[in-house]
């Protein structure tokens, strides 16, 4: 996983994870990264103020083996969460909207949309929720 600050075309800054440099590049490249503030695609990297060391008696920030082992147990129970689910990629909001409607099987499933799919199933009132980290599609796993 990599972090990164990104700005929008309007400015604004917010924090963002991949699980890879390319994949940055990629999702930048198809325009599905999108500013949290105000929608805008135009997204590039910001400036990263470097992790310098607190002067004298300042408290420090979480301690990064502290943080290691926080995403490693968010990682593992999404991963636990995701056990018994189905992954459908890109058919996501297909799929999510045929199960809502009773064309479907309601097994579990998991997969790729674009923020206006996402927008649409929740104005449907399809229940879906985005996972906290990204997922690694079967076909691309190690």
């Amino acid at each position: 996983m990599i972090v990164f600050d990104l700005r929008c075309g309007n400015a604004h800054v917010f924090e963002a994870w991949f699980a890879s440099s390319d994949a940055y590049a990629d999702q930048r490249e198809r325009a599905l990264i999108r500013c949290p503030m105000c929608d805008d695609a135009r997204i590039a990297k910001a400036v990263m103020a470097p992790n310098i060391a607190p002067k004298g008696d300042r408290p420090a920030g979480p301690p990064p083996e502290a943080m290691k082992v926080a995403l490693a147990a968010l990682a593992k129970a999404q991963k636990e969460a995701l056990s018994g689910s189905e992954w459908v990629g890109r058919a996501f909001a297909d799929r999510a909207r045929a199960m809502h409607i009773g064309d479907a099987d309601h097994a579990p499933i998991h997969g790729q949309a674009t923020r206006e799919e996402a927008k649409a199933l929740v104005d449907e009132g399809v229940p879906i929720a985005p996972l906290p980290l990204p997922v690694v599609p079967p076909e691309r796993a190690n």
